[in-house]
């Protein structure tokens, strides 16, 4: 059986400024609302967990729960996860995590967003190759929510100073 890669790389090019990406990440509301996670009156603080009941049709039954890692002002936010823990009957408290780092860069009238999930080496053999298939194919279908977010989030500026 082959194994299964370690990490693996998205990118997407928004046509949003840096600024209006970064705050799509490191706003706790805003990100929950293109992630599909009520983060109301949370925020993201490096050494710090976050949590939040997922809204996301069918994993409503799932408590989002992340340790940020880093916050560097437009260029790097981090946290740690347990990849595709859905399983209301399982402990995942006791698995290792994985790296999401999202990683920005100014680009052609817009930004050049890098997500890269890493440490599924490390996670348990028996929910290794899903855990590492679901985030992997979950993370673009985020992208395309996070850039739909960002459009809609431009029209209505638009709207209000126009």
């Amino acid at each position: 059986m082959k194994p299964v890669p370690n990490s693996f790389e998205r990118k997407i090019t928004l046509r949003s400024p840096r600024p209006h990406v970064w705050r799509a990440l490191v706003d706790a509301e805003a990100f929950g609302q293109w992630f599909g996670v009520a983060l109301e009156g949370r925020r993201f603080i490096a050494g710090e967990w976050t949590q939040g009941q997922v809204t996301y049709p069918g994993y409503e039954h799932v408590l989002w729960n992340v340790l940020v890692e880093r916050v560097e002002p437009q260029q790097l936010f981090s946290f740690r996860w347990h990849p595709y823990a859905v399983n209301p009957k399982i402990d995942y408290s006791q698995e290792p995590t994985t790296l999401v780092k999202f990683e920005l860069q100014d680009y052609e009238n817009g930004t050049l967003l890098k997500v890269s999930e890493s440490g599924f080496a490390h996670i348990p053999d028996v929910r290794q190759k899903e855990a590492y298939y679901m985030d992997s194919r979950g993370w673009e279908e985020q992208l395309s929510r996070l850039e739909h977010f960002l459009t809609e989030s431009e029209r209505a500026r638009e709207r209000e100073g126009g």
